[in-house]
């Protein structure tokens, strides 16, 4: 008798054991799930703070000191352009780079063209300069994406 006890014993423990294992697996891919979730959220928070410097310029009347420190602000940015009108210059001027925003349909839309000289800024501050942004002149901003939904230009147009 003693000999089925312990056999019984040990195939308890050996039940328990698989028991606990499988309890810890799905345990540990229900973990796996939720890091995954987590992981989509944190990506999802982390584009949105990286575009808040840009909410202020969606669709939005801004002061001509705003474009003029928007060019101070973003001068330093890679891929990523600002475009002003003014009443001088309908055409407008491209500052930090020159964008594609030709045709939204196109795929090149919203990539870099060109470079444009960071000399170009000072442009903005010249009365005398075509380019000249007048500090109390209001502007109707507009925000310009990529095919990737990222943020790629501000366009500026004198009102």
């Amino acid at each position: 008798m003693g000999n089925a006890q312990k056999a019984l014993i040990m195939a308890a423990g050996f039940f328990l054991a698989i028991a606990l294992i499988t309890i810890a697996v799905v345990m540990f891919i229900s973990a796996q799930d939720a890091t995954k979730a987590a992981q989509n959220n944190f990506s999802d928070i982390q584009t949105e703070l990286s575009q808040t410097a840009f909410t202020v310029y969606d669709n939005t009347v801004v002061s001509g000191s705003q474009v003029v420190n928007a060019l101070r602000k973003f001068a330093d940015k890679e891929q990523f352009g600002i475009q002003v009108q003014t009443g001088k210059n309908p055409v407008g001027s491209w500052y930090t780079n020159k964008i594609d925003t030709a045709s939204p349909s196109s795929s090149n839309y919203g990539t870099v063209i060109s470079p444009i000289s960071r000399d170009a800024v000072t442009n903005a501050t010249l009365e005398s300069h075509v380019d000249y942004v007048n500090p109390s002149g209001k502007f109707k901003a507009r925000i310009i994406k990529d095919k990737s939904n990222v943020i790629r230009a501000l366009e500026f147009m004198q009102q």
